[in-house]
């Protein structure tokens, strides 16, 4: 198909591409010209230039000749696409590195001033899609001008899609001839340009080999620039490392056998591990201060700078009340503290029927960085221990055991509950518990503690970490640190009126005064229950007994004294190792005659061997991802109850 000039059409459009982007073609035709004469054996030299511009002129039409006017024109950059292609964070690095390098041997030579722009556009092929025209100097036109066939067919531009060499070889040549006397005859009065700056030394060779010196030069990656086999030996024993991207300039070890685009992604945050260390490494037996030991000092630092854990306990009498509190935030995430904790032991003493909807509950309140490590049960005494989902790996073996001090009782309302394990190299027992109730009963409450330690056979497999400071009569002496907590029906001392008039005198924190009458302190102060056993300072109301879904005390025709009847305690084989953050209860929950009791606490941890069994990650999954559902179901709910109201509108008629 031709055009009304005789041209044929793509011969036309040719001409008009010349016209935007003549000079990215003279610079791929005198490229592909130096390629052409290397492979036919010449030494690459470029092409003098002998034939003036008026010669080549005669190469064109008659017709093209009569038509065409010369004017002087002013080259617009080409308008970007519509579409264009993101850039790897690899192409970034290679532009700046190519700007970086082209400005500093411009600096070196005062005579050359041109830009890097045009620098990079010589030196190497922008990508595809990129280029952009920019106007050149009357050498870079002679130089188009005058290359050779060959050249052109070579090429991208001179190539013919419809497969006539011939037709496209023409078009090639004239819109080069015809983009070349536009730019010469535009640029004639402005200001000269000069002469392309070109690599003062030819670049070096790239290696695959991410460890060679000419690539680790090119892309900056080290700052010493030191030989990396040698420097990665001396310090690491390795050229490969998992180490992450932000250590890996600091630290300077590569991975040895991987390509530029795909180094990054081979590094993780995970701490390197040599392969001797793999080799010698046992899960069966392990040293304290090794450093490959899965419970070892190195492995504890990691997630334990401070070796210092966060324990919540709780105590809750629930009456055997069906309904469950709507919310539990209140209870299981106080405010006061910034900070979740990363171990949660709940007990509950009269539970409610349905146990599994209790721990659903609690799951949906923590939230998936949770999961329940182990719960049991005896009777309607409940126990529930959630951890962190990430510490689940440094737990032994979780083992339980139970202890009845009401026999006759079908229903086994009265007794213990214990459950043992060791995490990293610090064992831990907790025990829930719910002693004879009534006022006067406090030998059948001591009672009940004697045959709690003696009776409770605990641990079973796990070994005792200090097996020297261990005796068969107590359990508490065989762990490293117990928590004891429960309802242990401590009553006060004094009568409903004065115990009231107390309260009202000091209705916030300042219960000093009924501390006196305190049943468990006085005893614990004697050392007649809980010997070794410290409990911290109370600040809050007494949590027994209230009226169900109110803040007033007893009052029905009992008339109940107020008392402390749910308590937390706790005992260390090591000075200081536990730490009373808080203690209180919890005043919005009024389903029960109880308020649920808290303690948070700051609990050393120490590390241990390899020798004990481990608890392999178990955990209640189908509680994990039931709870999560609700948790997820609720918040949809929430989002959508507040859209509605946003929505809706209120109309009043006056």
């Amino acid at each position: 198909m031709t055009t009304p000039n005789g041209f044929p059409q793509h011969s036309r459009v040719c001409l008009t591409r010349s016209v935007e982007g003549g000079a990215v073609q003279d610079l791929q035709a005198k490229k592909a010209g130096k390629a052409a004469k290397k492979e036919a054996g010449g030494d690459g030299a470029p092409p003098k230039i002998s034939t003036p511009i008026s010669e080549t002129l005669k190469l064109l039409p008659e017709e093209l000749k009569a038509n065409m006017k010369i004017k002087s024109i002013t080259p617009r950059p080409p308008r970007k696409p519509r579409l264009e292609r993101a850039a790897s964070l690899d192409e970034k690095s290679w532009r700046k590195w190519r700007r970086f390098r082209t400005s500093q041997e411009s600096l070196t030579d005062p005579n050359e001033t041109s830009s890097s722009n045009g620098s990079l556009q010589e030196a190497s092929p922008s990508p595809p899609g990129r280029s952009r025209a920019s106007p050149c100097n009357p050498c870079c036109q002679q130089d188009s001008l005058h290359s050779s066939p060959d050249a052109l067919e070579a090429s991208p531009g001179g190539k013919s899609r419809g497969g006539a060499s011939d037709l496209g070889k023409r078009a090639s040549e004239i819109s080069s001839a015809f983009g070349g006397l536009l730019r010469g005859k535009g640029f004639a009065g402005g200001k000269p340009r000069l002469s392309q700056i070109m690599p003062a030394r030819p670049l070096p060779p790239m290696e695959l080999n991410v460890a060679s010196h000419s690539l680790r030069t090119a892309n900056r990656i080290d700052a010493d620039c030191l030989d990396y086999r040698h420097y990665s030996q001396h310090k690491f024993g390795r050229v490969s490392s998992s180490l992450s991207d932000s250590r890996l300039q600091g630290n300077g070890s590569l991975y040895d056998n991987c390509s530029t685009d795909s180094m990054k992604s081979t590094f993780s945050v995970l701490t390197p591990i040599r392969a001797k260390d793999v080799r010698s490494r046992s899960y069966l037996e392990g040293s304290l201060l090794a450093s490959g030991a899965l419970m070892g000092a190195e492995e504890l630092s990691r997630y334990f700078p401070n070796r210092n854990m966060g324990i919540f306990v709780a105590t809750w009498n629930m009456q055997g009340q069906k309904e469950l509190p709507a919310n539990l935030d209140d209870f299981l995430l106080p405010t006061d503290p910034d900070f979740a904790q990363d171990m949660y032991v709940i007990g509950v003493q009269e539970g409610c029927p349905d146990r599994r909807e209790w721990e659903i509950r609690l799951q949906e309140t923590l939230g998936p960085h949770y999961v329940l490590l182990h719960s049991a049960a005896h009777g309607v005494l409940y126990m529930s221990v959630f951890i962190r989902r990430d510490l689940i790996w440094f737990c032994s073996e979780v083992e339980y055991a139970t202890v009845t001090t009401r026999i006759v009782s079908q229903i086994k309302t009265k007794g213990a509950l214990g459950i043992s394990f060791t995490f990293f190299g610090t064992s831990f027992l907790f025990i829930t518990s719910h002693f004879t109730s009534g006022d006067s009963k406090v030998n059948e409450r001591k009672l009940d503690y004697n045959k709690t330690i003696q009776a409770l056979t605990l641990p079973k497999n796990v070994p005792d970490t200090n097996p020297y400071r261990s005796s068969a009569s107590d359990v508490t002496t065989r762990f490293d640190e117990v928590f004891w907590f429960g309802d242990f029906n401590f009553r006060l001392n004094k009568d409903r009126e004065t115990v009231d008039s107390i309260l009202n005198q000091n209705p916030d924190t300042d219960v000093s005064k009924l501390l006196v009458y305190d049943q468990l302190t006085s005893e614990m102060s004697r050392g007649s229950i809980f010997k070794g056993f410290q409990e911290a300072d109370i600040h809050f109301r007494p949590s027994y007994k209230f009226d169900i879904g109110k803040d007033s005390y007893d009052t029905t025709s009992k008339q109940r004294t107020p008392s402390y009847t749910d308590r937390v305690v706790f005992r260390s084989r090591y000075k200081d190792d536990i730490q009373a953050v808080k203690y209180s209860s919890c005043p919005v929950i009024k389903t029960s005659d109880h308020r649920p009791v808290f303690a948070l606490f700051r609990v050393k941890v120490r590390p241990g061997r390899d020798n004990i069994p481990l608890a392999a990650g178990l955990f209640d999954r189908d509680l994990y991802l039931i709870g999560i559902r609700r948790r997820a179901t609720r918040e949809l709910m929430k989002r959508r109850e507040q859209k509605d109201q946003r929505s809706s509108s209120i109309c009043s008629i006056s």
